[in-house]
């Protein structure tokens, strides 16, 4: 992946990528022929996609077409041991397609993609064959690189803003499947990203409208527009991703019918005056803006009214206003209060990103609805709920990780039990 807006003309080249795990697996085609002719369609779609049923046709060679495919499967898990025993991937995760040319390319599902990205893997490279017998796959994993502007490499050694907590917090996230020169270069295009953000900051106040609604590309709207039309209000569960404030205030634009429908929930900015200019842009952009403290009969009396609640997320909570929940498997204080709305309201709750484009665009996405779990124990049901939106958030960061708030402390649940732990140590010795 590389990091978005980079000059190629003063980019530092990514190393060429290279194979970072190989796996391989031979299955005999009678056993497949028993598969099919013992097992319902509607399991045997559990097994295969339907691309890959219909790739196989149904003549003599369906069998051996779909054992190699199987073996591919088979490969593609080998690549991640450990999530295999876990039980975070299975061979249905992972499907066969085949190219404008006829090669076959490896297909995956969302669960198979966030292993890929949290282990920074481009894609997976599969190679079929079968004779009369037997079938056989080999899967290559690829791994991303990322490209870094000149920008990213100056900032980083000398504006070390936050460079400990940046470097730090990208290790807990990629720290045991990544080399350590591919996070330092992650640590530097976020830098560059950083300053990104400042040039945009001021830029955007002397663009035109037209330019503005020029700028940003919005994607799954029909979700967004499915779940407005519903009536209910929606929460929008987002992040510190890209240029928000460009991509949402430039995207929403082009639709004039959700103008004064859209409410923002932030904690205040430092410095005060940075604060008052944020939230100026957002008022004349036709934006409302709800403190986190206090807001909370202000927002349900929103979304009866079937407005838009967008909540950041991805931000430390402790004390009453958060719950410890994994992120990124390890627990950090998270706000629980989108839960206790969406399960009290039966608003939808909506995840939504923003990333830059190579070219200097913005996209705006939305995506399906998260639901919230329900449970006896309200407790449990908030828990359950928060930890199903962090995943939502660890899905979003990974597809361009060098655009995400990485100068967030937010694990500082974890450090305090680390402290604690070593005190008790030092104690007991």
């Amino acid at each position: 992946m590389n990091a978005q807006g980079a000059d190629p003309a003063t980019a530092t080249p990514a190393p060429a990528p290279a194979p970072a795990r190989c796996g391989i697996d031979s299955i005999e085609i009678s056993r497949i022929e028993r598969l099919l002719a013992e097992t319902p369609a509607a399991d045997l779609s559990k097994i295969f996609s339907a691309q890959e049923l219909a790739d196989a046709g149904n003549g003599p060679g369906r069998c051996a077409s779909l054992a190699a495919r199987y073996a591919a499967k088979e490969a593609c898990i080998k690549l991640f041991p450990r999530e295999l025993s876990a039980g975070k991937i299975e061979p249905a995760d992972f499907s066969v397609v085949r190219d404008g040319y006829g090669a076959p390319a490896i297909e995956c599902s969302s669960r198979a993609r966030a292993l890929l990205d949290r282990a920074r893997l481009a894609g997976i490279a599969v190679s079929l064959t079968h004779d009369r017998t037997n079938a056989s796959a080999v899967a290559l994993a690829l791994p991303a690189t990322t490209e870094i502007p000149i920008s990213g490499r100056v900032f980083f050694r000398v504006f070390p803003f936050r460079r400990d907590v940046i470097v730090a917090n990208l290790r807990r996230v990629f720290g045991a499947a990544v080399p350590a020169a591919e996070i330092d270069r992650l640590a530097q295009a976020h830098y560059a990203h950083l300053w990104r953000l400042v040039v945009e900051f001021f830029r955007f106040r002397w663009l035109s409208a037209e330019r503005k609604r020029a700028l940003v590309r919005v994607e799954g709207l029909e979700a967004f527009t499915e779940a407005f039309r519903a009536g209910r209000g929606v929460l929008i569960l987002t992040g510190h991703f890209g240029n928000w404030e460009v991509a949402t205030v430039a995207g929403i634009q082009n639709y004039p019918e959700v103008r004064g429908r859209f409410h923002f929930v932030r904690r205040p900015i430092k410095p005060r005056w940075l604060d008052a200019l944020v939230t100026r842009r957002f008022n004349r952009s036709g934006f409302g803006v709800i403190g986190k403290r206090g807001s909370l009969d202000r927002i349900v009396s929103l979304l009866e009214s079937g407005d838009v609640i967008v909540f950041p997320f991805d931000q430390y909570a402790g004390g009453s206003d958060g719950i410890d929940v994994e992120f990124f498997g390890t627990p950090a204080g998270t706000f629980k209060s989108l839960a206790i709305i969406a399960l009290a309201t039966g608003a939808p709750v909506l995840p939504a990103c923003s990333w830059r484009e190579p070219d200097g665009t913005h996209v705006l996405r939305f995506e399906v609805p998260v639901a919230a779990i329900d449970d006896a124990d309200t407790n449990e049901a908030i828990r359950r709920t928060t930890r199903a939106y962090n995943a939502a958030l660890e899905r979003m960061i990974l597809r361009h990780p060098e655009q995400w708030w990485w100068v967030h402390r937010r694990w500082k649940s974890a450090r305090r039990k680390s402290s604690r732990a070593r005190r008790t140590a030092a104690a007991g010795g």
